[in-house]
């Protein structure tokens, strides 16, 4: 009987062991995709703002519509507007 108990206790140190080592495992995985998805968010933020910088250059460009290019520069006007209102209450 106290044989079986001995048994029974080193297995549930060998799973308890296995499991730690899995979870470890786990831990690190999650480490690395949380650093892979910080870097890939950074990523788009650049492409995002180079899409903009590329649809401004193009609706500025010559031979472009005006009122296209009149529209982009109003929401310019108006976010600097609102950053300008922004930094004035704090």
């Amino acid at each position: 009987m106290l044989d079986n108990v001995r048994k029974q206790i080193e297995q549930l140190i060998a799973r308890y062991e296995a499991e730690k080592a899995e979870n470890q495992r786990l831990r690190q995985e999650l480490r690395t995709s949380e650093e892979t998805g910080a870097a890939l968010r950074l990523k788009i933020a650049d492409l995002e703002s180079e899409i903009e910088t590329r649809k401004l250059s193009e609706a500025f460009s010559p031979g472009q519509n005006s009122p296209q290019a009149r529209a982009k520069l109003d929401a310019l006007i108006k976010e600097i507007d609102k950053c300008i209102s922004l930094l004035e209450e704090a």
